[in-house]
């Protein structure tokens, strides 16, 4: 008698539901892996959630060997491996915790059915979420729409309890199915290696995961909503990555969280862990959304937006991308995101801005590209950040906020730490200039030794003008 327990992206041992279910099968367990770019996909991983992914299944791997087994890594659809394992195997029961993509969600309804016309035992559970989708909804039954009534509603249910430590050792059938090679995948780069920065600022895997949770619950968590909004220092917890390949859970950073300020403070939490618990709400909310609302990652909630009059300069959207836009704060959030793969929260909602109401680029030009370049490339919560700062989405900012460069990287970045680290071409301009350096004057200019157009790009377009553009376009199609 023998579970296979599948690793549908929930890369961990603790507090993982389907490994605590096996287990307590008491039967032989074949741990299971499969990558299924092609049941993904157009949204199968990015160039830097492979990188990410070969970590992770590194890590999950060691792990599983140090409990006396391996992990049988598959290449394919998930259904048609799944089913080759069972008939080589006998296996009576498949294992996994849910994912919420409506690809996923589809293939596994279909393999669920599958397997019960077999007599096959499949179940699937949830790892990934502090309350499934479909738990919670407004007074009329419906699917909620805005944030806070759904942050409200999430924050006065229980946390259910964290799943049990994962076990020391696992029973295993005497032989386990062929796997594939992780290096066979190609998940890295060959030849040109873009990932250098990668490796200097993370640690994938659940070990990676637990120490980033334990440099953040103390004082970074305390002081996190003072923090978080500065780009030039350490104020976020850098768990989101670990989130989306299910390194780590949140119930279990909401678990640690709380009672650290009930231990150390006694209760109430602090605002700063507050903050953060509302900011792990929101990527529950993404999930809501993604759920109810399909589309979410590419047609726009608010239907009015489909005649949207796009521009999609493809020269303006190459230098955004290649962070040559002549907005300092614009192009050190571009370039974080090249060297590293992640981008600070507050400086996405900059560049995000900039890309759509300042160049006219469609928000779906942004959500591609940064499917591809952040190691926390999430669909849920990608698709609903894009849409939000679009003015087209759920709980949407409003059409006519427009970011000005200039002043968000005056505001939050005020000493230039952050614009100085990733655009060095500006480094030695004074703070009053250093997020305006068009603005500068020619002395300033002379002693930073930069040549406007030459060091370092012109504004590609004028802020002002740009903005008048964008309220003029948004206030046409809500005229209509």
């Amino acid at each position: 008698m023998t579970t296979i327990l599948w690793f549908s992206r929930d890369l961990r041992l603790a507090d993982n539901p389907a490994l605590a279910a096996a287990v307590s099968r008491g039967q032989e367990i074949i741990p299971l892996f499969i990558l299924d770019d092609e049941d993904a996909g157009r949204w199968a991983p990015g160039g830097a959630s492979r990188w990410w992914l070969h970590g992770s299944l590194e890590s999950v791997g060691e792990s599983l060997r140090m409990r006396g087994t391996d992990l049988v890594l598959r290449r394919g659809k998930a259904e048609v491996v799944i089913d080759g394992i069972v008939q080589q195997t006998g296996a009576t029961a498949v294992y996994w915790n849910r994912r919420y993509e409506p690809w996923a969600k589809a293939r596994n309804e279909r393999l669920k059915k599958g397997l019960a016309e077999r007599g096959i035992e499949a179940k699937s559970f949830n790892s990934a979420l502090i309350r499934e989708p479909w738990a919670l909804k407004t007074q009329n039954g419906d699917p909620y729409r805005v944030f806070t009534p759904f942050w409200k509603a999430l924050r006065t249910h229980a946390i259910d309890d964290a799943a049990p430590p994962p076990p020391r050792r696992l029973a295993v059938p005497e032989t386990l199915p062929d796997s594939d090679a992780l290096s066979g995948w190609g998940l890295r780069p060959k030849r040109t290696d873009w990932a250098a920065g990668f490796r200097e600022a993370w640690t994938p895997g659940e070990k990676g995961a637990q120490e980033r949770l334990r440099n953040f619950v103390g004082e970074a968590a305390v002081k996190y909503r003072d923090r978080r909004n500065i780009p030039g220092v350490k104020g976020t917890s850098g768990l989101s990555p670990h989130l989306h390949f299910g390194e780590i859970g949140p119930r279990q950073i909401w678990h640690t969280l709380t009672s650290y300020a009930t231990r150390e403070a006694g209760d109430p939490i602090s605002a700063g862990i507050e903050t953060f618990l509302s900011e792990i709400a929101w990527r529950e909310f993404s999930y809501h959304l993604l759920y109810h609302f399909p589309t979410l990652p590419s047609e726009p909630l608010r239907q009015e937006f489909r005649a949207f009059p796009w521009l999609n300069d493809p020269v303006l959207i190459g230098a955004w991308q290649r962070g040559m836009t002549g907005y300092p704060i614009v192009d050190a959030g571009m370039r974080e995101l090249w060297t590293t793969g992640w981008m600070h929260n507050r400086v996405r909602m900059i560049v995000a801005s900039f890309l759509i109401k300042d160049l006219l680029v469609d928000w779906r030009e942004g959500e591609t590209w940064f499917w591809d370049t952040l190691v926390d490339a999430d669909l849920a919560s990608n698709s609903a950040s894009w849409q939000w700062v679009a003015g087209c989405g759920a709980d949407a900012a409003p059409y006519f906020r427009v970011f000005n460069p200039a002043l968000q990287g005056a505001k939050f970045d005020p000493d230039g730490l952050y614009v100085r680290r990733w655009v060095p071409e500006v480094a030695k301009l004074p703070n009053s200039a250093v997020h305006a350096p068009w603005a500068a004057r020619p002395i300033e200019l002379s002693d930073a030794a930069i040549k406007l157009g030459q060091d370092y790009p012109l504004p590609i377009v004028d802020h002002a003008a740009a903005r008048q553009r964008a309220l003029a376009a948004f206030q046409g199609l809500k005229s209509q």
